[in-house]
């Protein structure tokens, strides 16, 4: 790193463990030990963590109630060459935590932001929960109530990737209840409890199975994975309705020819069997 590189300020957005203290990475334990300042969402919790890896780095608070307000303090530090680490209670910092804000500023004021991957709750309950991780969609927490929870719960129904999700344990039975009557009671899903920790679950099933395990009350962080919407395959369309959509097309000016060409690739059947379909039809008892 050159001279000038090694002045500049940067901000280190550092990811901590969601519950077993050994997925701390070498990297980011150091970057907790080299920081000028220590940016957490509860400077309890992580003052927990930077003894465990021996670090004297003195915490400044950064939450959601105040993360706008830091920005222009976080950013004096940064053109005082500062380095500073960003952390959340668990997890990556800005998904579903405090960060994004001040990152965005950080950017937006021309400063440098680096991050060290580590332990993402999202990233865990998907690949342990058994369905599709091709394509994802992280829809976060649910809204609580009113017009927002039903038109996100509407939204979701048509969803073709999988979806991840957080779930308080205080709402576990509402949300899987509201999910499983927008999305299906059979919609299969992966509810993963307290990952990485001593008590980790995985509890596998429909929407509507996991409402009821639940019912009774369920404790720990919630992680929640569920299954896109399935593919619709429409039903094909039997003889008198692609007779009628070439007559439709005719009526509109198309000659029979390409009207029949355009609805066989609609319908996803050869040309010929439209074809045959409008010349049985000609010839029907009682056709005009």
């Amino acid at each position: 790193m050159s001279d000038e590189a090694a002045a500049a300020g940067a901000l280190i957005v550092v990811a901590t463990p969601i519950g077993n203290l050994g997925d701390l990475s070498t990297r980011a334990a150091q970057a907790l030990c080299d920081a000028d300042l220590v940016l957490a969402e509860d400077t309890r919790r992580t003052g927990k963590l930077l003894a465990h890896v021996g670090s004297e780095v003195r915490q400044l608070s950064l939450h959601e109630h105040n993360e706008r307000e830091r920005a222009d303090e976080v950013i004096a530090r940064l053109v005082d060459g500062q380095r500073l680490v960003l952390v959340s209670d668990a997890g990556t910092p800005a998904v579903s935590d405090p960060g994004y804000r001040l990152i965005a500023a950080v950017v937006a004021a021309g400063h440098r932001v680096e991050a060290i991957p580590g332990a993402s709750a999202l990233l865990t309950a998907l690949v342990v929960s058994g369905l599709p991780t091709d394509r994802v969609a992280f829809e976060g927490f649910l809204p609580r109530k009113g017009g927002a929870r039903r038109d996100r719960l509407a939204e979701l129904a048509g969803e073709r990737r999988t979806m991840v999700l957080y779930v308080s344990p205080h709402r576990a039975e509402d949300d899987l209840t509201d999910l499983a009557g927008s999305l299906g009671a059979d919609r299969p899903a992966a509810l993963c409890r307290e990952l990485t920790k001593l008590h980790e679950e995985v509890l596998r099933g429909g929407l509507g199975q996991l409402a009821v395990t639940v019912a009774d009350g369920v404790r720990g962080e919630l992680t929640l994975v569920v299954a896109g919407a399935p593919d619709v395959v429409p039903e094909p369309a039997d003889d008198a309705e692609l007779v009628a959509r070439v007559r439709a097309r005719e009526a509109d000016g198309l000659a029979r020819k390409a009207a029949i060409a355009e609805v066989a690739q609609a319908a996803g059947v050869p040309k010929r069997a439209v074809f045959d379909a409008v010349v049985a039809a000609k010839h029907a008892p009682g056709s005009s």
